[in-house]
């Protein structure tokens, strides 16, 4: 596994992405990607299964503390006063005192800024939580964002046919964490010519030349979803190459916004 460095702290490069699942299917697959080595989980209160994300990590045996743990707020609860009470029933439901990363899960206009991140400041200074970001933020709310907190991380939709020059950049200014969801646009990004070249020339599958591809930059971390044993296994196998420059410089050139 590689780690990125975010103001002080190593937070893996790679991690699990659980969107869309639930039930057995998400505690199963929580479960295999602890054993084979991921120790980045990401989950969000809208997706509904923080409750199997929470019995995964308990039952898979690896200290609480080996894990950096993600969970976001629905707009819904961005006032002062739903903050706590929404962080609160997630940490219920993950069954730990604390989340590693808290994010504001999509921009609001019904909030102010200032309020959200002011009460998530506040469960912070507490100890419920260890960061706070936020998600789908544009460079500009970005900016506005860190008027009111240290913002840890910014998740968007990141891959190679979704360029994001202008917040990879602030993200290295701003020592803040770009993670990268949906990293091979669910799938549309397996026939890219490039990519699969690359891959050929590589003995690599598209997908993972895609994910090499997001982690090897600075800042940038990648949080695939899988479900499968042989997929989980198979996100992970890109700690083992490293693109050159002129490989990097031929996927970014295919990109297609």
């Amino acid at each position: 596994m590689e780690y990125q460095t975010i103001k002080g702290e190593s937070v893996p490069s790679l991690g699990l992405g659980t969107w869309r699942m639930s039930g057995r299917q998400c505690e199963a697959a929580v479960e295999k990607a602890l054993a084979l080595g991921y120790r980045h989980i990401d989950t969000a209160r809208m997706y509904g299964n923080e409750t199997e994300v929470g019995r995964a990590i308990r039952s898979s045996g690896v200290d609480r503390g080996e894990i950096f743990l993600t969970t976001k707020l629905w707009t819904d609860d961005f006032t002062a006063e739903r903050v706590p009470r929404a962080t609160r029933e997630s940490l219920e439901e993950l069954s730990t005192d604390y989340v590693d990363l808290l994010l504001m899960h999509w921009p609001s206009s019904s909030v102010p800024l200032g309020e959200t991140l002011g009460a998530m400041n506040e469960l912070q200074q507490q100890g419920k939580v260890r960061h706070v970001g936020v998600s789908n933020f544009s460079p500009a709310l970005v900016e506005e964002a860190a008027e009111h907190a240290t913002v840890f991380c910014n998740q968007v939709e990141y891959h190679p046919h979704s360029p994001r020059a202008e917040l990879l950049e602030q993200a290295r200014e701003m020592d803040y964490l770009l993670t990268a969801y949906s990293p091979v646009a669910k799938g549309r990004l397996l026939d890219d010519a490039t990519l699969r070249e690359v891959a050929e020339s590589r003995g690599k599958s598209a997908a993972q030349v895609a994910l090499r591809w997001l982690v090897q930059q600075e800042k940038v971390a990648a949080i695939p979803k899988a479900s499968s044993e042989d997929h989980l296994e198979s996100n992970l196998d890109v700690f083992d190459f490293t693109l050159t420059d002129d490989e990097v410089r031929r996927i970014s050139e295919a990109a297609r916004p």
